[in-house]
């Protein structure tokens, strides 16, 4: 239906005409809330805003000076009546005209459960034919039930579900949810009573949470961070302070209806459920678009499954999708039982969410050398397994939640996501329990743990000599762009380590044939490849080497900026901090990483059995930069190119002093652009960058600049 229809001459050219037009304030004040709602729709239902924020703030100050000026004109459905301020003293009661009765859960989480209603429907109709039946399959939102009612088109009433009889009447706050249109359009039933969910997005929750969090440390009083989206719904939608209810971020689905005025008194005629969302998304009501019609048990299991699989990447929570019987001739024939519908069923997964203790807290190293606090727990059941362990992150993270052993925890674990402690049940803690802090020295090799500044893990510094990180260093020494050792796998990496045939990474250096024989999809002639792949890794330049090494924060441009600043490899492990800044590329973090690393013993010690093993490189006198005739260059590579592979371009332009960088920027010097350039050729185009080909590119190396 065009938005002409929905809201009659209210495009923002007729809703900005009318409001500059009218003469009396009534008429100016009846204009800005037609301009206003449209705009409303537009952003929160269409999601396709036509005019900027300022615009609207524009016209909606206008509208509350005039009804700060004639109080006479204000009216329920005000936009202006969203903010709230009033604090009330209770909420007054709501009886519903028509219950809001709660559905039946299938206990079966798996597809099963969907062919099991199915299954029961058929039952119920005596269908024996093949013949599908329709069903309607909805997103099951972990939020807040409610019950809106508008008469002559207009929001009049918010009810909780309460009991399913008698709610709490939440209308001040619940017109401060901006997805909730306070004024329908004029072809709405003269009664409508539309059933939905209020909840949080999760980005909504976090930032709130943010928020809290910043007061707290502000040392604001009776402040506290939320545990879950649903219970922070829950709490702004019962804040007797709607003023401080409209700072909460709350967002609305409808999922359908209760009292509707009847066909013969100008009500929706409608045959299925689907339909009637439609219209009600129509009406200006957000309807998940997830919502769809399937067909048979069939149809049931590949929603179920489907939404499974996307559960994680929505932007709010589900706990699980509801089924329901799409013909509503259908639905009255099957009736009720036990206050319950026989038409609809809430199909729940797993649950993501679940309560225990903390039995200790313990300290894992990472093939990298993170060090994270892992909170060992009493066996819980949550996300569809048994969790024994759930990660704090690091010791900022584990502080911030202020986990503590003997805590009562709620522990989240979605999808694949590691499980995680969401928070601390503080009434259940135990006398005595101690804030967890990141010990000095990795429990695996005893190194010295650090923590550098401006980042929050803790890494331990052991490095080469490390067997929690060996894995990592032994496969990074064997990259392509490193020693380039081919055929030394991660694979197989996993073997020689776990094996014991390797604890060093000079230890790869004498392997024998017999050692590689017996080793999963290693067969001889593949061992005599590795074998002769390791004694041409011996023959190798000084930046190879250093980028081999694994140093935290020395990737391949580093590793070449040092070799040619120092050339010589005993000049780069004395160097002091200071003489280490004086390289390009090398600041204060980069710069404590190298002397770190240099100044473990055993990090020496591997780097002499590396040269003991065999491995040579050509040293020499350092470079001063001025030398370089592409010294001060910034090239970015893209594409295709004819005259060589990328790999080769970036190894000519940087022994010419050029910087390869892997984006662009407005200190690219230049592009250059093969066949089949994407986006960084737009990007180099849009801001003025020069585009070189292969032509180009042969200037550059020739040590010109085009």
């Amino acid at each position: 239906m065009p938005q002409s229809d929905l809201f009659g001459d209210a495009s923002p050219a007729a809703a900005h005409g009318v409001a500059s037009a009218a003469t009396s304030p009534a008429e100016r004040a009846a204009s800005l809330r037609k301009a206003l709602h449209h705009h409303a729709h537009c952003y929160y239902t269409l999601d396709a805003p036509e005019v900027p924020d300022a615009e609207y703030d524009r016209l909606f100050r206008q509208l509350q000076a005039l009804e700060a000026e004639h109080p006479e004109l204000l009216t329920p459905d005000s936009p202006t009546q969203r903010v709230g301020g009033k604090i009330l003293a209770e909420f007054a009661q709501v009886t519903h005209r028509v219950p809001m009765l709660s559905i039946r859960t299938e206990t079966d989480t798996e597809a099963s459960g969907a062919e099991a209603f199915d299954t029961r429907i058929r039952k119920e109709w005596g269908l024996t034919d093949a013949t599908p039946v329709e069903y309607v399959a909805e997103l099951k939102f972990d939020g807040l039930a409610m019950s809106l009612r508008y008469e002559g088109g207009v929001l009049v009433q918010a009810a909780t579900r309460g009991d399913g009889e008698t709610g709490e009447d939440v209308t001040t706050n619940i017109r401060t949810i901006g997805q909730i249109p306070l004024r329908l359009p004029a072809d709405a039933p003269a009664v409508l009573e539309v059933r939905g969910e209020v909840y949080m997005r999760r980005d909504d929750f976090e930032a709130l949470n943010e928020r809290q969090r910043q007061r707290i440390a502000q040392g604001m009083k009776g402040e506290k961070t939320f545990v879950n989206p649903r219970n922070a719904a829950a709490g702004a939608v019962r804040q007797l302070d709607s003023g401080i209810a409209a700072e909460r971020p709350l967002s609305f689905f409808a999922y359908g209806w209760g009292d509707v005025s009847a066909p013969s008194e100008g009500g929706p005629v409608w045959t299925t459920h689907y339909q009637a969302l439609q219209q009600l998304k129509r009406w200006g009501f957000p309807v998940a678009e997830q919502t769809s019609c399937v067909q048979g048990a069939a149809g049931l299991v590949g929603f179920h499954r489907r939404m499974a699989a996307e559960r994680d990447a929505l932007p709010y929570d589900i706990d699980g999708v509801v089924y329901k019987v799409n013909r509503l001739d259908g639905q009255q024939q099957l009736g009720f039982v036990s206050r319950e519908p026989r038409w609809a069923v809430a199909h729940k997964y797993p649950a993501q969410e679940e309560m225990t203790q903390v039995l200790a807290i313990d300290v894992q190293v990472g093939r990298t050398g993170k060090l994270t606090p892992v909170a060992k727990l009493a066996p819980v059941f949550v996300g569809g397994v048994t969790v024994t362990n759930a990660t704090l992150h690091n010791e900022l993270e584990a502080r911030r939640k202020d986990v503590r052993v003997g805590d009562t925890v709620i522990v989240r674990r979605a999808g694949d996501v590691i499980p995680e402690v969401v928070s601390v049940v503080l009434d259940k803690r135990p006398a005595g329990a101690v804030l967890f802090t990141m010990m000095s020295h990795c429990p695996v090799c005893g190194s010295l743990a650090e923590r550098e500044e401006g980042e929050a893990d803790h890494r331990c510094t052991g490095g080469l000599f490390c067997s929690a990180q060996r894995k990592q260093a032994v496969w990074h020494f064997a990259h392509r762009r490193a020693m380039d050792i081919e055929g030394l796998g991660d694979k197989l990496v996993d073997q020689l380590v776990d094996s014991g045939r390797v604890n060093t990474l000079a230890d790869l250096y004498s392997l024998q044939l017999q050692d590689l024989a017996g080793m999963d999809r290693m067969a001889e002639k593949s061992a005599r490849n590795l074998l002769d792949a390791l004694e041409k890794s011996k023959h190798a330049t000084l930046p190879r080497f250093l980028f081999g090494l694994g140093i935290r924060h020395v990737g391949e441009a580093t590793a070449k900026e040092l070799a040619r600043h120092f050339g010589q490899l005993n000049a780069i492990m004395a160097a002091s901090e200071d003489a280490l800044l004086q390289v390009s590329d090398v600041g204060p973090i980069v710069a404590h990483s190298i002397r770190t690393f240099f100044d473990q013993p055993h990090n020496r010690e591997v780097v002499q059995a590396l040269r003991d093993a065999g491995i040579i490189w050509a040293e020499g006198d350092a470079l001063a930069p001025t030398e370089m005739p592409l010294a001060g260059v910034t090239v970015v590579l893209t594409g295709t190119l004819q005259s060589m592979g990328r790999d080769e371009a970036k190894d000519k332009l940087e022994a010419l002093g050029a910087k390869v960088a892997g984006s662009v920027s407005k200190k690219t010097s230049y592009v250059v652009a093969g066949t089949e350039a994407g986006s960084k050729l737009d990007k180099a185009q849009a801001l003025g960058v020069p585009v070189l080909d292969d032509a180009g590119l042969a200037v550059l190396l020739s040590g010109n600049k085009p």
